[in-house]
């Protein structure tokens, strides 16, 4: 295991010996490849392509690949991640797209209210090879210096609104002076415009945020209500899918030029295991069979949106999308829109 404090004091000493050509003899028998994520093994749905990943270059490609991988923000928090990557501190990195929409903007089509539906159940539109994932990843390299092994096949099942027993949100006017938790952009713009007041809360502190008062809601994924147990305190959710996230395998296009073919060769095998298992593990076998069940266990009521209420969702939320495609450029914008909806662009 690596010490974080030593890591990040000398792994820029560790790849400046690799470049002086310094003995390689083992590395290239297998080469470590240090990798991270910030989820901890407790958010199962989420964390289970990620294992997985690695466990596919463990048990196949252990003669290529020396992997030193790190969970739960143990090398690396959150915010770090990216940083790291972009130094060269870090090999891959796993990262929910929500959480980087800010700086990697691209992203945030897999995110936009009034288009996650359409991504999430159709999830052949970001499978790898598909238009819609390669023109992300023509951005992320352009702009960003960045490519994308994968984001697990799909989005994930989208954030609902989850209220308390004390301030409902039964449905869109009860948002009108709510506090409620929000983690992406575009989920902001959304709540924002019903009238309730966006609050950004990490989740390992949104338990007593909903307990005292301090939101009266939150969106997110159900992965995060079972991960940090808030249907203890949550009583309602109302299945409006406001936004949406995936999890992504990123790389810097620099550091993946560079690598010995029969590494990424094992990258890419084990990119193609997450592509296929990742998001569909979640979606069917974690939410459908367990984690929902759950919710009905404790309680929680679910209330499900009749279609004038998402069409008025979707119509309110117009100028989110809007102004993300005035953030990444009109025609990479709406083409990027359009291949989310299943249209030709």
């Amino acid at each position: 295991m690596i010490d974080r404090r030593k890591f990040l004091t000398y792994s820029g000493a560790l790849a400046a010996g690799s470049t002086l050509g310094l003995p390689l003899s083992r590395a290239r028998a297998a080469e470590t490849v240090t990798g991270v994520t910030y989820l901890p093994p407790s958010y199962k749905a989420l964390t289970a392509g990620s294992a997985g990943f690695v466990e596919q270059l463990e048990k196949n490609h252990s003669d290529v690949v020396d992997i030193d991988f790190h969970d739960s923000g143990r090398l690396l928090s959150a915010d770090e991640q990216l940083p790291a990557l972009r130094a060269g501190n870090i090999d891959f990195m796993f990262h929910t797209t929500s959480y980087v929409t800010r700086s990697l903007p691209i992203l945030g089509v897999l995110g936009l209210p009034g288009v996650v539906n359409a991504l999430y159940e159709n999830p052949d539109r970001l499978k790898r090879g598909s238009p819609l994932f390669e023109l992300i990843n023509e951005q992320l390299e352009s702009e960003h210096g960045l490519y994308m092994l994968s984001v697990g096949g799909n989005i994930l099942q989208p954030e609902y609104i989850w209220s308390t027993e004390s301030d409902p949100v039964r449905n869109l006017d009860d948002l009108d002076g709510k506090k409620v938790r929000v983690v992406g952009y575009e989920a902001t713009g959304a709540i924002e415009a019903f009238g309730g007041a966006s609050v950004r809360i990490p989740s390992s502190e949104l338990y007593l945020a909903l307990q005292r008062g301090t939101v009266d809601a939150a969106v997110c994924n159900i992965s995060t209500v079972v991960g940090r147990s808030l249907q203890e305190q949550v009583t309602q959710v109302l299945r409006v899918p406001v936004t949406a996230f995936g999890i992504g395998i990123f790389v810097t296009t620099e550091h993946w030029a560079q690598m010995p073919d029969d590494v990424k060769e094992a990258m890419t095998s084990a990119a193609e295991w997450f592509d296929e298992n990742s998001a569909r593990m979640a979606n069917e076998d974690y939410y459908g069979d367990e984690y929902w069940p759950m919710m009905d266990e404790a309680g929680v009521e679910v209330i499900e949106p009749d279609q004038e209420t998402l069409d008025r969702f979707a119509e309110v939320s117009t100028e989110v999308r809007n102004e993300w495609v005035g953030e990444v450029g009109q025609e990479v914008g709406e083409r990027a829109i359009a291949l989310a909806e299943g249209e030709d662009a």
